[in-house]
């Protein structure tokens, strides 16, 4: 009796273990190896941060939401690439036709995937997608934002802020001029003179440069020219430091009114910008420089400041008024 039950129980094991067991695929012959992208120096994006816990999501519904803005911008890609095949040779036979039209299928499809490239970040509520020509990440953001404080459908439920990245580089003072060159100068050196600018800089787990530092490197590329004036702005100049990272854009008057790209605040504002809303007033977008967007929360009702992880540095703690004078300061001195 003893041993039957034992030659059942062998017997059971093993057929557990061969249903556990799952076949080794080895990767077929030329078939490349897919590798996680990146951000480079010289790459062009957007930041998105979302709810917690909805990073998938809001991957997924931002991705959307591009394509049919990139269709609606730049719709003759798909065009260019139609003309493109049609110049071919009509008298090929028909599996030469056959392979055209497939390959014709495959490089249109291969367009509209690249356009927006996701980037896994390790920092939650944060997301990232490289853009490529002629996304131009500014002007983009700023319709989707625009459209959508005209009434458009929201369709991003869980995405909050956007941040537009002309060009990004290493988290680096070099990397930065460099940057700094080349975003700031289509702008300020190009376009008319006496411009009214400001700087907000943002830093996320990044103590290597310090904010009164990322300021003057910037106000000194800008040039004398120009007056600094942090709230009636022309320009508004970001920079976004993650890790050994950094991004660089430039926007325009309209981005507080804008809710500083927040979807969700424009959507569904807070009770506060409510309350000033319904008395004509326009809602005072209060800057917090070195702290996360605040535009994260775990619920998705309101702003909060603490979901996203960062080491702050003391310089990071002055009041915004006392960042006032210093930024005057420094502007000044140049």
């Amino acid at each position: 009796m003893e041993e039957s039950k034992k030659r059942k129980s062998e017997t059971s094991n093993g057929d557990n273990a061969q249903r556990k067991s799952k076949p080794w695929r080895v990767p077929r012959k030329g078939q490349p190896n897919y590798v996680n992208p990146t951000i480079e120096p010289g790459d062009s994006g957007i930041w998105a941060t979302c709810e917690l816990g909805k990073e998938g999501k809001s991957t997924a519904e931002l991705r959307d939401l591009f394509e049919e803005y990139a269709k609606k911008l730049y719709g003759s890609l798909e065009e260019q690439a139609d003309g493109e095949d049609s110049n071919e040779d009509v008298e090929a036979d028909i599996e030469a036709e056959i392979k055209k039209e497939v390959q014709g299928m495959k490089s249109r499809v291969t367009k509209k995937e690249t356009l927006f490239q996701s980037v896994k970040m390790n920092i939650q509520c944060v997301l990232f997608f490289k853009t490529r020509p002629p996304v131009e990440p500014v002007s983009f953001v700023h319709t989707i934002c625009k459209d959508a404080a005209e009434g458009a459908t929201q369709r991003a439920r869980f995405v909050k802020r956007l941040s537009p990245m002309a060009m990004m580089g290493k988290a680096t003072e070099d990397g930065l001029a460099k940057v700094a060159d080349a975003v700031l100068g289509p702008v300020f050196h190009v376009e008319e003179d006496g411009l009214k600018f400001a700087i907000r800089p943002t830093r996320r787990n990044h103590n290597i440069m310090k904010r009164d530092d990322i300021i003057k490197q910037i106000a000194k590329a800008v040039g004398g020219d120009h007056k600094v004036d942090l709230k009636g702005y022309n320009r508004l100049i970001l920079v976004d430091v993650y890790r050994n990272i950094l991004g660089m854009s430039v926007v325009g008057s309209d981005y507080d009114e804008l809710k500083q790209y927040n979807l969700a605040e424009i959507y569904d504002p807070t009770p506060k910008l409510k309350a000033k809303m319904s008395i004509g007033a326009a809602p005072e977008v209060k800057d917090k420089d070195d702290k996360p967007p605040s535009d994260v929360a775990p619920n998705g009702h309101g702003p909060k400041d603490d979901v996203i992880p960062m080491e702050k540095s003391e310089d990071d703690k002055t009041s915004l008024d006392s960042q006032k004078a210093a930024d005057d300061a420094h502007l000044t001195a140049l």
